[in-house]
């Protein structure tokens, strides 16, 4: 079973990458590009069969380690 994390800052946050890779789009003539956000993704493979503990699992990584979740929210998706 795989766990697809996605980790993105919150609303609100000050996203100095967003706002760099912003500048170099405009700068490369990309003017319809409105905002940049910059999220990471985290895909891990898991040894576990029951998707219910496996999300549980993850929802416990996300809290303890793969987020910090006083800034950055996160999604997980689950893959059979």
């Amino acid at each position: 079973m795989k766990a697809i994390v996605n980790v993105f800052l919150k609303p609100g946050v000050l996203d100095s990458q967003g706002k760099a890779v912003h500048h170099t789009l405009s700068s490369h003539h990309f003017d319809t590009v409105k905002d940049v956000r910059v999220g990471k993704q985290i895909i891990l493979e898991l040894d576990e069969n029951d998707e219910a503990k496996a999300k549980k699992d993850v929802e416990a990584m996300c809290e303890d380690l793969l987020a910090n979740t006083v800034i950055e929210n996160y999604e997980i998706e689950i893959v059979k």
